[in-house]
């Protein structure tokens, strides 16, 4: 986050190099390619954020929607980490499902800074509700937003032209997929892609976006590695071609 005055409401801690914030750079390469190839410092996403900034950022920066989006995410309970708790022991998570930080997830002011600055006109309302799901890994994130009239064909046409959309927008991108199914968590199962699928809800004329990753890879060391290739000036896929999958 770029405010330092946001640290104490969102991580319950003051930034200690509050300095540091303006050289850092936001780490996702679709977005900040160049800024992380001259960086000293990049801050690595988080596994929600990457999901759900991916899923929506074609339509937000076309200002295909309105600004009251919602994202209801699934994740495994290795996104929680090693250490160890009640929640994420394996008799607790199993045979069930649980909404969490339904108040705010601290991830949250993430998705809507980089969602924010692809359209600063509109201030987005984003509803995040994270779900932990018995699995070992995986991310999938269903988005919703209204569609702006006039914006977008409608009917099947306007399904074609949100797909076409999307499919420009990460065109040159090495790790995002635009697919034509649904994608699941087994999909991406310890590799670094990120699997999008944008459709449209003809009866709403709704916006809806799945999006899928693993939470291990592109949605943390993986990035990261991404990220330092970047900076050393490797192929941005070196080491990110074969499947990663401990745990």
């Amino acid at each position: 986050m770029k405010e330092a005055a946001d640290y104490p409401h969102w991580y319950d801690f003051t930034h200690p190099a509050p300095e540091l914030l303006k050289k850092a750079v936001y780490g996702l390469p679709e977005f900040y390619r160049s800024e992380i190839a001259s960086a000293n410092l990049v801050a690595n996403p988080g596994c929600y954020p990457t999901s759900a900034i991916l899923a929506l950022a074609p339509a937000v920066k076309a200002d295909l929607v309105y600004p009251d989006i919602i994202i209801d995410s699934k994740s495994g309970v290795s996104g929680a980490g090693r250490t160890l708790s009640l929640n994420t022991h394996y008799a607790e998570a199993s045979d069930s499902v649980s909404a969490y930080a339904i108040e705010g997830h601290r991830h949250l002011p993430e998705i809507v800074q980089e969602l924010q600055s692809l359209n600063p006109k509109n201030a987005l309302s984003v509803t995040f509700i994270p779900h932990l799901v018995p699995m070992t890994r995986g991310i999938l994130s269903s988005c919703y937003a209204r569609l702006k009239e006039g914006k977008i064909a409608e009917g099947a046409r306007g399904r074609d032209e949100l797909k076409q959309l999307y499919a420009d927008f990460y065109k040159a991108e090495p790790f995002v997929k635009v697919v034509d199914m649904p994608p699941q968590t087994k999909h991406t199962w310890g590799n670094n892609f990120c699997l999008i699928y944008p459709t449209l809800d003809l009866r709403t004329n709704r916006l809806v976006v799945i999006s899928c990753l693993d939470n291990l890879v592109k949605g943390g060391a993986g990035q990261a590695v991404q990220n330092m290739n970047l900076m050393l000036g490797f192929k941005e896929t070196t080491g990110l071609e074969a499947l990663a999958i401990y745990p």
